[in-house]
């Protein structure tokens, strides 16, 4: 007997909470991160309530489960109702936290999340001076990946001002979030 859509992804979420097993847990996340992709699932997957699952998940120590979760999210955020529902569960700060990971993927899914976050209600949020000097940082970095995705988000969602701001900001402190490994 073939399990539907719904069950199997059931299945995933119960076997992620029940498993003690770190390897396990990264496997299951990753498939969860994939099905995140498809817009077929977005019921499914807020039924289940993996986007919580998700965003109670980027504070974990573990960083590939991080990783994985940033992932999953980036992929559900594109959809509106996602969106309101990550906004609305705080979802914001635990991602802009996650810009201070050594990974990354997680760095660029991070950033890609912001962007599709950004609404006017939410940009003073998503466009905070420590996220616009993080942006300032991560565009002079050496991974081209970063270095332009950064510029995009400064030039796309922050003002000349947020960005001047920023700048002078920077100038004056020697604090701030490494930038990723490669």
């Amino acid at each position: 007997m073939e399990l539907g859509r719904l069950e199997y992804l059931q299945a995933l979420v119960t076997e992620f909470q029940v498993t003690d097993s770190p390897e396990a847990k990264e496997q299951v996340l990753a498939n969860l991160a994939n099905f995140s992709y498809d817009p077929k699932n977005y019921e499914y997957l807020r039924q289940l309530q993996v986007l919580d699952l998700f965003l109670d998940t980027l504070t974990e120590d573990n960083e590939t489960l991080v990783e994985f979760a940033m992932g999953g999210l980036c992929n559900l955020c594109l959809d509106k109702t996602n969106k309101d529902y990550i906004l609305e569960a705080n979802g914001v700060e635990p991602i802009i936290n996650c810009l201070s990971s050594s990974n990354e993927e997680t760095v660029m899914s991070a950033v890609t999340t912001l962007m599709y976050l950004t609404t006017p209600q939410s940009r003073q949020q998503t466009t905070a001076l420590p996220v616009v000097e993080c942006m300032l940082r991560f565009s002079l970095s050496a991974s081209r990946r970063l270095s332009n995705l950064a510029t995009v988000f400064l030039e796309d969602y922050c003002t000349p001002l947020q960005v001047e701001e920023a700048r002078n900001l920077s100038k004056h402190t020697a604090v701030g979030i490494p930038l990723p490994k490669d």
